[in-house]
């Protein structure tokens, strides 16, 4: 079956074939406008401050800043998995999309913890970063997440509670703190509207 003699089964009048482009446009449209006003081109970076483009991430973004894992490690190093490429992008695309919708329903819960997928992954980076502080000196290495849910260990964020994003003694705390924020795509004349300055 040709393309023409598909679209004609199925929209057969003219009115309805103008309806299917216009539908369709709308939908093309607004697609592109969501990925443009969600920044969605900047998560395909490792830059940390593509988190501030949600605002409730902004204490721990300037908590990780003021850390010394700034230095040596970006957000990705540490929340998503690094044994290969796939499971890596997988992983992003999957948790990028459930916080998303979470901050887009203004779901949230007050204190943002991470959920046991997200646990493991953050532990496993942590053994493998500190990979010969975890197996020549303090042999903690041999202790994984799973491990630590059936209480068989500790997980490294139970002794190490300020690491890299701070408790009482953190920035994190501070309700002003500087961070990066992204500039806004609203246009001039939204702006202006909104203010009442256009009438």
């Amino acid at each position: 079956m040709r393309i023409t003699e598909f679209i004609n089964a199925w929209l057969p009048s003219r009115g309805w074939k103008l309806f299917a482009a216009f539908a369709a446009g709308l939908i093309c449209g607004l697609g592109l406008y969501t990925f443009y006003a969600s920044r969605a081109w900047s998560y395909l970076s490792d830059d940390p401050a593509t988190c501030v483009n949600c605002h409730i991430m902004a204490p721990y973004y300037s908590s990780w800043d003021h850390s010394s894992h700034s230095l040596h490690a970006t957000c990705n190093d540490c929340h998503v998995p690094q044994d290969n490429f796939v499971k890596k992008w997988f992983f992003k695309g999957q948790d990028g999309l459930r916080h998303a919708a979470v901050f887009t329903m203004k779901g949230e819960p007050q204190v943002i913890e991470a959920l046991d997928e997200s646990a493991e992954v953050i532990m496993n980076n942590c053994i493998r970063c500190h990979e010969q502080l975890n197996t020549e000196f303090v042999k903690t290495g041999r202790v994984d997440f799973k491990m630590t849910k059936m209480g068989e260990g500790k997980a490294c964020w139970d002794c190490h509670r300020d690491v890299p994003h701070g408790g009482k003694n953190s920035l994190a705390t501070t309700p002003s703190a500087l961070v990066p924020y992204p500039k806004t795509n609203v246009p001039k004349w939204l702006k202006d509207l909104h203010k009442g300055k256009i009438k």
